[in-house]
């Protein structure tokens, strides 16, 4: 394209820049799909290096993966120009899709301080790499005014957006329970007004039931047209003396309501990336990561025929 990366992440013309880029990449992107692609999240097989991943995700029945770019993960941030596109070849080379970048950004930063540059030079080579969405970090309520806080966050949404639409992706907003954004109601309220192709949900079934019980219906209807992912994540509640406790467990083992879920997903004609997490301790990991990979699947043919 001729672009230096100082050109591309810098100035006015960066959004020109980025959607040309976009536009002519080499990169063909996550394959066409009439039903959603089953993905792991990559923090799952953190023991396993990012040049190995291919193929161990091929032969764990997936179609893709959801690459965590974090602190811990495969791909640390401040190594992310040297990292992203070995490791995205690694997994497409086996035939496999990379949908989603999964990352703890939640701002852009000051121009010229720490994390000014992190989440443009991300968008820039996920662009390149055909990569469509980039899921958000979190945001934790904290002990001042909520609406103050709200504010706060839609400012770094709006900043995130504006990024999204310049590099050609969408951010993804994932509703952790208990943090900004796990009612649903409050980021539906921050998102409104911004264009759908360019923010939306990483929706996640499990933080959805945990926070609502069982409005998550409700909540999931209000976020349903701008659902761009799915994470698959069960749990149930056990009582510990006065206190009940979250438990992780199994796809299908919880109090989850796949088969009512799915159904919902299907008529919408969702197509996107679902996110398998293995957030429980299984004693067999490859083994837990195939079963819930297959419980999905089965979910898959039921509500798509």
């Amino acid at each position: 394209m001729g672009f230096s990366r100082r050109h591309l992440l810098t100035g006015a013309t960066a959004a020109a820049a980025w959607r040309a880029a976009a536009q002519s990449r080499d990169a063909g992107g996550p394959k066409a799909r009439t039903t959603p692609a089953i993905c792991l999240y990559s923090m799952a097989l953190i023991q396993i290096g990012y040049d190995e991943l291919g193929p161990l995700l091929r032969s764990l029945g997936v179609d893709g993966c959801d690459l965590a770019v974090m602190p811990g993960s495969h791909i640390r941030p401040e190594h992310f120009d040297l990292d992203v596109e070995r490791a995205i070849e690694a997994i497409t080379g086996a035939g496999l899709d990379v949908p989603v970048l999964s990352t703890d950004y939640t701002a852009l930063g000051r121009e010229g301080g720490p994390g000014a540059d992190t989440t443009r030079i991300m968008a820039w080579f996920a662009s390149q790499m055909g990569v469509p969405l980039f899921r958000a970090g979190h945001w934790k309520y904290t002990g001042g005014e909520i609406e103050v806080r709200l504010a706060e966050v839609q400012r770094d949404l709006a900043g995130l957006a504006a990024l999204a639409r310049a590099a050609n992706m969408t951010v993804l907003i994932q509703n952790v329970a208990g943090e900004v954004g796990g009612a649903i109601w409050d980021t539906h309220m921050l998102i409104r007004g911004m264009d759908p192709r360019i923010i939306g949900y990483d929706y996640d079934a499990g933080y959805a039931v945990e926070q609502a019980g069982p409005g998550w219906e409700t909540a999931f209807r209000l976020a349903l047209p701008r659902i761009r992912m799915v994470t698959a994540r069960d749990f149930y509640w056990t009582k510990e003396g006065r206190a009940w406790k979250r438990v992780a467990c199994p796809l299908g083992e919880g109090m989850v309501d796949w088969p009512k879920l799915f159904a919902s997903l299907a008529r919408a004609r969702f197509t996107g990336p679902v996110s398998v997490t293995v957030d429980y301790q299984p004693a067999d990991g490859p083994a837990a990561i195939r079963r819930d990979v297959a419980f999905l699947r089965k979910q898959v043919e039921a509500a798509y025929g």
